[in-house]
């Protein structure tokens, strides 16, 4: 099954920045459809929207588990014309919310990431479930329009707003909107339900919910920050996530803080009782501190083996020994630190930017050439699964240390760069230095070079990318890295 990001290193050009908003816009939608009691599209443009001619593309779908779907097949993957969904175009184009839809009740809102609208949610809702609201789903819609509104605007998600879809309380967990002086308006019965296992005994309509839930945290640091949290987000600042204990219970509360239109519209606060789910937790929290511990058991060995050969470099007289292990430290120490980051990881994705940043100094240190050459690394690599984050940065720190120690004339000063861009589809690099340049005839592929074959072997197999050595304009080369970021495709 296609994920997002497979979607859209397919078929958009979307740069990192549009991609990382619509993965926090997908992170936060199933709040949405609860709060919406509707069926939630994310459509984007597969061509050139301007002309209106274009096609779109579901790229993901969410059903509300408040409502029945309007969707009982799965639409993503689906292409439409413009005449088959006009409100989607009008909403790319003219950057407002369309109301439309005859057989079922639709929103057309735009997704805005800084200055451009760079896709388009859809509400769908079934007529046919319309009847008199309850005061439960008068304050459920009343904030998704809020949220709705803010995603237009670019407001709601923020970066800082990092989803956890696993332990973030959802609405029917328990739903509270408090007013502009922090006032409880409304309160669900799951809700007040929570708040009674933490000990409260009357009722949380019209009072101050900072000052309410303070007086039950049991730990005096933990009921103040939660009640500033609370505070916080009545003043528009980043919502929060916390667990607290109370007498017993254990919850998890979110704050949401609602600007439309860059207006106070008080908050939302989302609580669920995790008392019972939390004793299943520790096990799982063990099985993951084992995992994360063989990581770092994994890299004291590597460190260990990279000191050996260290110490057995500096015994050798002949020169090119001493060189072969000193690359061989290198290598040994750049997968090391994977396995550092990985031990420090909950979910086995690594940093690139900070191993790269750590391995710079290393490689400095342990070069052959003249201590004049500096490294300089522009744009974000991101992050990686630890399945790719090995062979990458083996690739990087090879190319980086070829630079360095091929590209210059000896005594000569010289800066190699690590430039960096990322899009739907791909992480592009070049490694670039103002050196002398290549060597007349010479070929990527029929060099024999133990650093160049290792990378051939790493971009070609493990990465399914692309590698190219190419004199750079102005002087000195360029070293050409593409690696694809959606799905990997095996090569024939």
């Amino acid at each position: 099954m296609s994920t997002l990001s497979d979607l859209l290193a397919e078929h958009t050009d979307l740069p990192g920045v549009a991609v990382d908003h619509l993965q926090r816009v997908v992170g936060e939608w199933q709040l949405l459809a609860d709060l919406s009691f509707a069926d939630v599209l994310l459509w984007v443009g597969t061509d050139d929207v301007s002309s209106g001619t274009a096609d779109v593309l579901c790229v993901a779908q969410c059903r509300p588990t408040t409502a029945p779907t309007v969707f009982t097949h799965d639409i993503v993957g689906t292409t439409i014309s413009e005449s088959e969904h006009p409100d989607v175009m009008v909403a790319l184009q003219q950057r407002e919310i369309v109301h439309g839809g005859v057989v079922t009740r639709t929103e057309s809102i735009p997704v805005r990431c800084g200055e451009h609208v760079i896709a388009v949610l859809t509400r769908d809702t079934n007529p046919a479930q319309l009847r008199p609201p309850s005061a439960l789903e008068v304050a459920y819609r009343e904030c998704a329009d809020d949220l709705c509104l803010m995603i237009s605007e670019g407001t709601f998600p923020t970066p800082e707003e990092r989803t956890d879809v696993n332990s973030s309380p959802r609405a029917g967990d328990g739903f509270i909107r408090v007013d502009t002086e922090g006032r409880v308006d409304y309160a669900s019965p799951n809700a007040l339900s929570a708040y009674h296992r933490m000990g409260l005994t009357t009722e949380l309509s019209g009072r101050d919910l900072a000052s309410v839930t303070r007086s039950l945290v049991t730990d005096p640091f933990d009921s103040q920050e939660v009640a500033d949290h609370i505070r916080s987000s009545l003043s528009g600042n980043v919502g929060h996530r916390m667990e607290v204990d109370a007498r017993g219970a254990t919850v998890l509360v979110r704050t949401l803080a609602l600007q439309p239109r860059g207006r106070s519209a008080g908050a939302a606060v989302l609580i669920r009782d995790v008392t019972e789910v939390k004793r299943r937790d520790r096990a799982l929290l063990s099985k993951d501190a084992t995992i994360r511990e063989i990581h770092h058991r994994v890299k004291n060995n590597l460190q260990t083996v990279a000191a050996l050969l260290r110490l057995q470099s500096r015994r050798l007289e002949n020169e090119e020994a001493r060189t072969a292990l000193s690359e061989s430290v290198r290598r040994v120490t750049s997968i090391a630190l994977v396995h550092e980051m990985l031990s420090m990881s909950v979910d086995e994705e690594v940093d690139l930017d900070e191993i790269v940043d750590r391995l710079v100094p290393i490689m400095l240190d342990i070069a052959t050439v003249n201590p004049r050459v500096r490294v300089v690394r522009e744009g974000k690599l991101g992050v990686f699964s630890a399945e790719r984050a090995t062979p990458l940065v083996m690739v990087l720190t090879e190319l980086v240390q070829n630079a360095m120690e091929h590209g210059f004339d000896a005594g000569s000063a010289g800066v190699v760069r690590i430039g960096a861009d990322r899009s739907a589809k791909w992480l592009d690099v070049v490694i670039h230095d103002d050196g002398r340049g290549l060597p007349t005839g010479f070929s990527l592929e029929r060099s024999d070079g133990l650093g160049l074959q290792i990378v051939r072997t790493l971009v070609s197999v493990e990465l399914n990318g692309s590698l190219g050595l190419h004199p750079a304009a102005g002087g000195g080369t360029d070293a050409l890295l593409r690696v694809p970021l959606g799905r990997r495709v095996p090569r024939p």
